[in-house]
């Protein structure tokens, strides 16, 4: 497709169908609340907060389609913002194939993110985004590690593993989401490329085995995941600070 003709509007795709088991028993994850509110509708307001973005495609799991719909209709998203829900599968990556499914012809660009970052500032999503609309075909925010990181030989759990090697820090980045997409390139990818623990373990991955180029632009502080009950405790005090500073 040429530049003139391709579609440049965007959406995004938020799988959201898995339990979260670290986060203990109770909702799956993407349900459970932060200041009240489920931590899927924060992460829908954070895309739906960029006004690049026209869709935002919800993957539910397979048998509560219809309650993450009512909670959507239930909280006021940006009239510029549409969104469907649509069943997901039994892996992220089923899912994922599913939302892109979903969406029109008209999308050119396509984000996918995790329902588990609920506090990304709009800055980066327009940053990924931008890179996309620039030429990249895959674009992930990411950040500088602050820690020294080993390779280890895996063994048993709890037990001493021997260090490989340790990577030079500066060539490696801590990868968040939303992670952005020419739309044909994701769709190829998906089509070909297997999600597994030895090889590509995200969509960006699926991407590097395509042997297409994927890049990165700054991630920030506030987009962690929540994955540990810790987590939450953390993403509340960022809560609280935004209504102290800003009146969020």
């Amino acid at each position: 497709m040429s530049d003139e003709s391709r579609p440049y509007r965007t959406a995004v795709v938020i799988p959201a169908a898995g339990r979260g088991v670290r986060l203990g028993p109770g909702a799956p994850k993407a349900l459970r609340t932060l200041n009240g509110t489920p931590m899927l509708i924060h992460a829908v307001r954070a895309m739906a907060a960029s006004r690049a973005v026209s869709l935002v495609v919800v993957v539910a799991p397979p048998d509560g389609a219809p309650e993450v719909k009512h909670l959507l209709d239930e909280h006021a998203l940006p009239q510029r913002t549409d969104y469907l829900v649509v069943p997901g599968g039994d892996t992220r990556q089923e899912s994922v194939r599913l939302g892109l499914k979903a969406l029109p012809d008209d999308i050119g660009i396509v984000l996918v993110h995790d329902a588990a970052r609920p506090l990304v500032p709009v800055d980066t999503v327009d940053a990924v985004i931008a890179a996309v609309r620039d030429g990249a075909p895959a674009v992930v925010p990411a950040l500088r590690l602050a820690d020294t990181v080993k390779e280890v030989e895996p063994g048993d759990k709890d037990a001493p593993e021997p260090v490989v090697a340790t990577p030079a820090r500066a060539r490696l980045r801590a990868v968040q989401t939303p992670q952005g997409f020419d739309r044909d390139t994701l769709v190829r990818a998906h089509e070909t490329v297997v999600l597994d623990g030895d090889g590509a373990t995200d969509c960006a991955g699926m991407v590097e085995q395509l042997g297409e180029p994927v890049v990165v632009v700054p991630g920030h502080e506030e987009a962690f995941k929540v994955t540990r009950p810790l987590d939450l405790v953390l993403a509340e005090a960022v809560l609280a600070r935004r209504r102290a500073n800003d009146g969020f």
